[in-house]
């Protein structure tokens, strides 16, 4: 099967399925469990793990061919969007960048079975600042001891593979760099590392399906061949891992794309159904116009995302350009909020009630300027690329950068 072929393919499957999913969403929603039916159909479809070599078991599918797979899933129901872009972007996909051939024939069969793996890198007190994370692994032989918190853990509690992110220091204690290590959590299976503790979960606003949790590791014990390696080195390390972190922004943006894109057929679909003083409101100008709008953005954050997507087949790296990836999301994710509300507004009071879906696909899309690298940080990645400088954002390098 041809690359052409071959999307069409993945293609054709997401739409089925963003259509079987759909009805169900909002129980998701309301009751706030995990979509584990879903999963089921997601594996027996291969869009589990689809980007996994077929060495390994998956398909050797390109994020070319995810980014289509999500936008149409995402349109149903972005839950089931977001294991999808999990289980093939991210975490996965720094395993089969840099992963030994222990750890991908360890990990690969746990996604392709069904579990969306956890990255677990933001804190307490280090969300954007990821690089003043606290959690530290010291060397202790052949295993690393792990202490410390990670907060907003999308996955907590559910997530099979983890994969931790660790201030490295070495058995006298001296601060080696960042790196990352591979934890396997499965109560269900009696697979329980003494002191990795699930402490608790969020509420929040929007995808509450999907368990955003604290977890605490308390000398939990990690062999030293499943801390990943990376080509650069533990003082570059970090580096290498946020690179393969740049997949998983073109998926979170184009999740937001496909909310939007799905709010856009619902609007379409009540322009033509709602009748006001003796006419469709698809006769109204003023309401053409909103809808020409909302078109235009997703059609232009989706170009982006192709291309953000495709960069990783055409540059030097396997991943998406960060420059890319950055502006494709920032895009995507800012444009998906007004489109999704000007949707709603469409729908007036129906819209803003749970007999239509607009106001839950108005929560779920809020979280996109927010996770996976804030609106903000993004705007300072582009322009500091764009500008060709380094733009540290602490206050000793902002004085150093300007002079001062």
């Amino acid at each position: 099967m041809n690359k052409s072929h071959r999307s069409v393919h993945f293609l054709s499957i997401a739409k089925e399925l963003s259509q079987k999913f759909a009805p169900k969403a909002a129980l998701w929603d309301r009751s706030r469990e995990y979509c584990w039916e879903n999963i089921d159909d997601l594996v027996d479809a291969g869009l589990m793990g689809m980007t996994i070599p077929k060495q390994y078991g998956g398909q050797s599918a390109s994020f070319y061919d995810v980014v289509l797979v999500i936008e149409e899933i995402a349109r149903g129901c972005a839950l089931s969007a977001r294991i999808v872009v999990e289980s093939n972007m991210g975490g996965i996909s720094a395993v089969i960048a840099y992963g030994t051939e222990e750890q991908k024939n360890y990990c690969a069969p746990l996604v392709l079975k069904g579990d969306k793996p956890a990255i677990c890198i933001t804190e307490p007190e280090a969300g954007s600042a990821a690089t003043e994370m606290k959690t530290v692994a010291q060397k202790a032989g052949s295993k690393y001891i792990l202490n410390g918190v990670k907060h907003w853990i999308t996955g907590g509690g559910i997530s099979k593979l983890h994969l931790i992110f660790a201030r490295i220091l070495d058995e006298e204690g001296q601060d080696l760099g960042i790196g990352g290590f591979l934890v396997h959590y499965d109560p269900a299976n009696n697979i329980k590392p003494d002191g990795f503790t699930v402490a608790r979960r969020e509420h929040t606003l929007g995808l509450c399906g999907m368990p955003e949790a604290e977890l605490h590791f308390n000398d939990l014990e990690v062999d030293e061949a499943f801390m990943l390696p990376t080509p650069s080195g533990f003082r570059r390390g970090f580096a290498d891992l946020m690179n393969a972190y740049n997949s998983q922004r073109v998926g979170a943006g184009t999740i937001a794309m496909g909310i939007a894109a799905g709010s856009l057929d619902h609007a379409k679909r009540y322009m033509t159904d709602r009748h006001q003083f003796g006419r469709p409101l698809a006769e109204f100008q003023g309401l053409q116009w909103m809808i020409a709008e909302m078109d235009t953005s997703v059609h232009a954050s989706r170009l982006l995302l192709y291309e953000a997507a495709k960069s990783a087949e055409e540059g030097k790296s396997q991943f998406p350009d960060p420059l890319l990836a950055a502006r494709a999301k920032l895009f995507a994710s800012e444009s998906a909020i007004k489109v999704v509300s000007d949707a709603l507004q469409l729908f007036g009071a129906r819209g803003y009630g749970d007999q239509e879906p607009l106001e839950r696909m108005y929560r779920d899309v809020r979280m996109f300027t927010i996770g996976g690298g804030t609106a903000q940080i993004l705007k300072t990645q582009v322009g500091s690329r764009l500008l060709g400088i380094k733009a540290p954002q602490t206050r000793d390098g902002y004085l150093r950068l300007s002079g001062e």
